[in-house]
């Protein structure tokens, strides 16, 4: 999961650029970079680290021009190694830059294929540079000195042809503009939209809408399935569907997790879903524990916020605040292996004594994914002097594997795997434990859309929208995504920083 953003304005787009980033820093704390365009000439700066710390202040002076491009990475089963940082670059044809969210089920065929075929190089590992290539080969085969629309929408039609998966991207085109694209799917989110500076008209694309709102940004609407948009560096905009077959399939995922809740994302408010999300998950309790003696609902910050405040007026339920979040810790179901986390939820969370003792609690999160995170925390609530602890799960339990840019880790490795939700009760220490249903889940935010018929729920019902997805695929990624290849990968990864820094 990553963010993108792309400005084309009437002055200097670094300031905005790194504002925009710093909103879209819960969608990737890995890493983050921008490149801009001044003078006929590209400015690039990316490193790991968070957007703060990446850009010192000689940095954003050095990063000229009224028209660039940003992204935040997360952590992939791959490397993390600076080299992947984006946006990425090719100087053929004209001078590409592109940011990329998303993932290719491709990935692999595409390399021989660029490297057999198109006759171009990769210098990485990363699908992002294989969606790069394929869509600079393609717009080299206009073989014009100056381009025009046509031929990047063009180039788009044959990208959605040759690449399979999920990508939200924005590019830039050297001295000619920057272009917005989505896969036929939809699967990850992007959206634009438009302000008045005073002297002209200026435009920003990016993942979520709260990257707009809070520079002024009126939204204009999101980029359809197959759609692409072009905003030349004079300002003019075109668009074009762009692939022959689509279907509205966003990332359920997305509204119970990673987006920001003030974010509207196809047309659905994420707080709203995630408030609708509370009122289905309080139902669902008084229908199977209709004698419930809940005495206060608590969220698991932040992100279970929306869904427990609501859970709990619909239960008639004191709604408190139990846990205190240190701000400045990860996410932690991304951290490789199973020390690390346990290590960062302690230091990550503190419970107030005051708000457990003597009381039955009802925890509530958005998911629950390994178990790792909730059977720590049911420990510190009941530590804090709980007398009973239930947990509540805003979404269905996650038994299967994310192929569209979500870094999962090995299906073995999550709480419900081969379990009932008694027995991951018990795993977790819950006196007892309840899983939303996945068709309240999909009404809570489908009500926000009436023309998305279907979202991507495969990490709930391992249906993947492309079609693509087989068994050889799965077991692939399994193998690069289990605790010991993660913990193999951040071991080595410590090993070259140690000699770097030697």
């Amino acid at each position: 999961m990553c963010g993108i953003i792309g400005i084309v304005a009437k002055n200097n787009v670094n300031q905005d650029l790194y504002d925009g980033l710093t909103v879209l820093q819960h969608r990737g704390q890995d890493a983050a970079g921008i490149v801009t365009y001044d003078d006929k000439r590209l400015h690039l700066r990316k490193d790991n680290g968070l957007v703060k710390d990446v850009f010192s202040t000689n940095d954003m002076m050095r990063l000229r021009g009224n028209m660039g491009i940003g992204h935040v990475r997360y952590p992939t089963a791959g490397s993390s190694s600076s080299a992947e940082a984006q946006p990425l670059y090719v100087n053929s044809p004209y001078g590409i830059a592109l940011a990329h969210n998303g993932n290719l089920t491709n990935a692999n065929e595409l390399k021989e294929e660029i490297y057999n075929q198109d006759l171009r190089h990769l210098n990485t590992d990363s699908d992002s540079e294989v969606l790069l290539n394929v869509f600079a080969h393609e717009i080299q085969t206009s073989h014009k000195l100056r381009i025009n629309e046509e031929d990047v929408f063009n180039a788009i039609r044959v990208v959605h042809k040759r690449c399979r998966g999920a990508y939200a991207s924005v590019a830039m085109i050297t001295g000619y503009g920057i272009v917005g694209f989505r896969d036929p799917h939809g699967i990850r989110p992007v959206v634009y939209g438009k302000r008045d500076s005073g002297q002209g008209v200026e435009y920003c694309i990016a993942s979520e809408s709260v990257a707009l709102d809070v520079q002024g940004f009126e939204l204009i609407d999101d980029i359809k399935p197959g759609e692409a948009v072009i905003i030349t560096a004079q300002g003019e905009v075109f668009i074009q569907q762009c692939a022959e077959n689509t279907s509205y399939n966003p990332c359920i995922f997305e509204h119970v997790y990673f987006a920001r809740p003030d974010s509207i994302m196809d047309n659905i408010s994420v707080y709203k879903a995630r408030l609708r999300m509370g009122e289905k998950l309080a139902k669902k309790i008084l229908k199977i524990h209709p004698d419930h003696d809940i005495d206060v609902v608590m969220p698991i910050p932040d992100t279970s916020r929306s869904s427990a405040l609501e859970l709990a007026n619909a239960l008639g339920v004191r709604y408190r605040e139990g846990f205190i979040k240190n701000r400045y810790i990860g996410r932690t179901f991304i951290m490789p292996g199973q020390k690390q986390r346990k290590s960062s939820v302690k230091k990550k969370l503190n419970a107030m004594e005051l708000e457990f003792k003597g009381r039955n609690v009802l925890l509530v999160d958005d998911s629950i994914v390994r178990g790792t995170t909730s059977s720590q925390i049911v420990k510190m609530a009941r530590e804090a002097g709980a007398k009973k602890v239930f947990f509540a799960s805003a979404s269905p339990a996650v038994k299967y594997p994310n192929v569209y840019g979500i870094d999962m880790p090995s299906p073995e490795e999550f709480v419900a795997h081969q379990r009932s939700s008694d027995e991951i009760a018990k795993e977790i220490g819950a006196d007892w434990l309840i899983y939303q249903d996945l068709e309240d889940l999909i009404q809570s935010c489908q009500r926000g859309n009436k023309y998305i018929s279907q979202f991507d729920c495969s990490v709930f019902n391992g249906e993947y929208v492309t079609g693509d997805i087989d068994q050889n695929y799965l077991n692939d990624i399994d193998k690069r995504r289990n605790d010991k290849a993660m913990q193999s990968n951040f071991d080595r990864e410590n090993e070259i920083l140690d000699i770097h820094n030697s």
